[in-house]
């Protein structure tokens, strides 16, 4: 199966899964995940090397999650963000908190809705060193969203678009290609350069792949979406920012981070 991240080439990293310590055979009640694994697993690092998002996919629908962490000892998890609920067979769990440049150990468990558990061993992966980066702070965070087009519910809230944090997102109540969001920067800022980071949906609904900008009545793009930042042409100065799909998959549309940069 084909998986669209909507992210340039030269920003994904790809860690195959790689490494093993523990042994799940004398576990009572737990089976091997790997069975039911259709293909490989792949790991998308973000270029900051502070999240990765698991491409999985099941021969069977279960509910999947990951524990993970620098050590044996784990202590975080990450759990399909999907709104469909339940059991699935396409996952795409997203780890957050992460540090570039790190080893981090985790398991990768799915329970089917007979409540039959299936489990991997220990097995590892490496965070990407950060990217260098010519611009400036993003903005975004310190701005409010004024308006969007509709909103999913509370939980996926347009203010999520700009809260700082991947593993928040803003979704429309199936808005395609008309989703759009209105933010305040809270004063005049010359802006360099812009990223849109999709959300998506496992069964490939909710991809926006273009979107246009908006400020103070000037529009520019389309500009792809992704985790690689767009830089301008020419700096342009405004304190209201629309942001608009252009071309989607349709469905529950929206943003995992909306991210403004300024000159460094």
């Amino acid at each position: 199966m084909t998986r669209h991240y909507s992210l340039a080439a030269a920003a994904i990293a790809l860690v195959m899964l790689a490494g093993c310590s523990s042994d799940n055979s004398a576990s009572t009640g737990v089976e091997p995940i790997e069975p039911i694994l259709s293909g490989d697993i792949e790991i998308v690092a973000d270029p900051s090397g502070t999240s990765a998002t698991f491409a999985v996919d099941t021969t069977i629908p279960v509910a999947c999650a990951v524990i993970y962490g620098t050590n044996d000892s784990f202590g975080s998890i990450a759990v399909d963000n999907d709104m469909q609920g339940g059991a699935h067979q396409d996952h795409g769990p997203l780890l957050t908190g992460l540090t570039p440049d790190t080893e981090y150990q985790y398991i990768l468990q799915g329970s089917d809705a007979a409540g039959t558990i299936y489990r991997s061993e220990t097995l590892s992966f490496r965070t990407p060193p950060a990217t260098d980066s010519s611009f400036g702070p993003n903005i975004a965070p310190s701005g409010t969203v004024i308006a969007s087009s509709s909103e999913f519910s509370d939980s996926f809230a347009a203010a999520n678009a700009i809260d700082g944090n991947l593993g928040t997102e803003w979704s429309t109540a199936g808005d395609g290609d008309d989703a759009w969001i209105e933010i305040d920067l809270g004063q005049d800022s010359e802006i360099i350069s812009v990223a849109f980071r999709t959300r998506q949906m496992t069964d490939g609904t909710a991809i926006t792949d273009t979107f246009t900008m908006t400020i103070d009545g000037q529009s520019l793009g389309p500009f792809p979406a992704g985790t690689d930042p767009i830089t301008l042409d020419d700096p342009v100065t405004g304190r209201i920012l629309r942001f608009d799909a252009d071309q989607t998959t349709g469905g529950n549309t929206g943003a995992t981070e909306i991210e403004v940069y300024t000159a460094p």
